[in-house]
């Protein structure tokens, strides 16, 4: 491993218990929620009917798919974590606990909250990372979601 790449576990191991950091706002409007349905074929009316989802829902109008939310922490992740010279990719892992907890209205912010929790490093150039994640709804009370995160990153092996 390249000496660029040890340094850059290293920064990201100071960062475990750290403060959490906060991405930008990201809207979830009805055409983000539409193209979410047709991408994976989720085609509720709670999702993608705004009449009908005001007239028998509690909602007051369409809502995100759960998994739309999750599919924005990796865009939102991103912002917040810093530069690591000499990573050659990142892999999902999977979430060792999610939980939806608020539904988000079509029209509305979302931002995640990612605390570093834990890394192992597994072998030479292969770190597993935790984190702590929250999304909040900008003007709620309770967020969105809120998960355990895992992600593998995998740094060059040098010479």
């Amino acid at each position: 491993m390249t000496d660029a790449a040890r340094q850059s576990i290293d920064a990201l191991t100071a960062r475990v218990g750290g403060e959490a950091r906060v991405s930008h706002w990201h809207v979830v409007d009805q055409a983000r929620i539409d193209a979410f349905a047709s991408a994976t074929d989720d085609h509720q009316f709670i999702h993608v009917d705004p009449v009908r989802a005001l007239a028998e829902t509690p909602f007051g109008g369409t809502i995100a798919h759960g998994f739309l939310s999750v599919s924005l922490l990796p865009a939102m992740l991103a912002e917040v974590l810093p530069d690591m010279e000499g990573r050659r990719r990142a892999v999902n892992y999977g979430f060792d606990r999610l939980r939806f907890v608020s539904p988000v209205r079509a029209g509305a912010r979302v931002r995640g909250h990612f605390a570093l929790t834990g890394i192992e490093e597994r072998k030479p150039g292969e770190i597993t990372a935790t984190h702590a994640v929250t999304v909040e709804i900008e003007g709620a009370v309770r967020p969105a979601l809120v998960a355990e995160w895992i992600t593998r990153y995998y740094f060059d092996e040098g010479t």
